[in-house]
């Protein structure tokens, strides 16, 4: 039986890097407007990622083609489908984001693509191999973290591409310095399952909270484009669970939810600082369980995978 006192020290790491957020989140805006490393305004370009990172890609891929920057896809870096000889899948540019620099298919793919294509990478630790195949590092090293648990360097990172397409996120500073703190509630902690959702560029987030639930909390947790939620997923909606959306709400989906007496979580605050809300949430319900998030069943903090014979 883990007591109270020792659960309070479960997430050590993690509960410093999320509460730490908004601040970190300025440094990141501020560089972000001081640097000039990312593709400009019109390039056809790809972000890769794994896990974390790759949801993050997917958020800045359609917040980016939504602002008219240009085409962007985003790819888990194991499937990028980036074969620079193909006249149909042609980039001027590809980004990297990884927070070790250290996983495996991100260092596979820069290599692979090294002198055909320009290559940016988004990285925690300054230190890492990548820095020798990327063309140009963006380094925030003032997000790295400790945690197997990612969360402070995904946003941050997140926060310094949207920064990049001129997004301002000012509310979502000040939203997510209450999102960091504030007590989770008993039915939040008790909930049996929970669903994410989003539209736009909040699908990844919705992702990512997703796989923050199912690292830290070994939770039933699923995440989708919100408009596909009735599509189905609605069926698994009940009392005792949670569909949490990011961003505005598909017209009706309140009153359909009102009838499932699923818990309905649709603040109308700004979806970077829900999801520290998610961050904070899913510290705590790990706790509760005896979990510790700093070091998840069966993860590490970078996936390096061994060579073979």
């Amino acid at each position: 039986m883990v007591s109270a006192m020792s659960n309070n020290t479960l997430g050590a790491f993690m509960e410093e890097e999320l509460v730490s957020q908004p601040e970190v989140w300025k440094r990141a805006i501020g560089q972000s407007k001081a640097e000039h490393l990312l593709p400009a305004d019109g390039e056809r370009i790809a972000v890769v990622g794994c896990g974390t990172s790759w949801f993050m890609a997917q958020s800045y891929a359609a917040a980016r083609e939504a602002a008219g920057k240009g085409v962007t896809d985003a790819f888990a870096a194991s499937e990028a489908f980036l074969n620079h000889n193909s006249p149909g899948r042609q980039y001027d540019a590809v980004i990297a984001i990884t927070r070790s620099g250290t996983t495996t298919e991100v260092l596979e793919l820069l290599e692979a693509l090294r002198g055909k294509v320009r290559t940016v990478a988004v990285i925690g630790d300054v230190n890492s191999p990548i820095t020798t195949l990327a063309d140009a590092v963006i380094g925030l090293p003032y997000a790295d973290e400790k945690s197997v648990v990612q969360t402070r360097f995904a946003t941050t990172a997140l926060v310094y591409l949207l920064t990049s397409l001129g997004i301002e996120l000012g509310e979502a500073i000040e939203d997510a310095r209450t999102a960091v703190t504030e007590p989770v509630s008993q039915e939040l902690l008790d909930a049996e399952q929970f669903t994410f959702l989003g539209t736009g560029w909040t699908v990844g987030l919705a992702h990512e909270a997703g796989l923050k639930m199912r690292e830290a909390v070994q939770g039933w947790t699923e995440s989708y484009a919100a408009m596909e939620y009735r599509h189905g997923p609605i069926a698994i909606a009940a009392p005792g669970r949670v569909t949490w959306i990011f961003g505005p709400q598909p017209e009706g989906l309140d009153a359909d939810m009102s009838r499932t007496g699923a818990l309905y979580v649709n603040t109308g605050k700004h979806p970077l600082a829900e999801l520290a809300r998610v961050h904070k949430v899913t510290l705590e319900r790990a706790r509760v369980r005896g979990l510790n998030p700093d070091l998840p069943r069966n993860l590490t903090r970078s996936v390096v995978l061994n060579a073979t014979a």
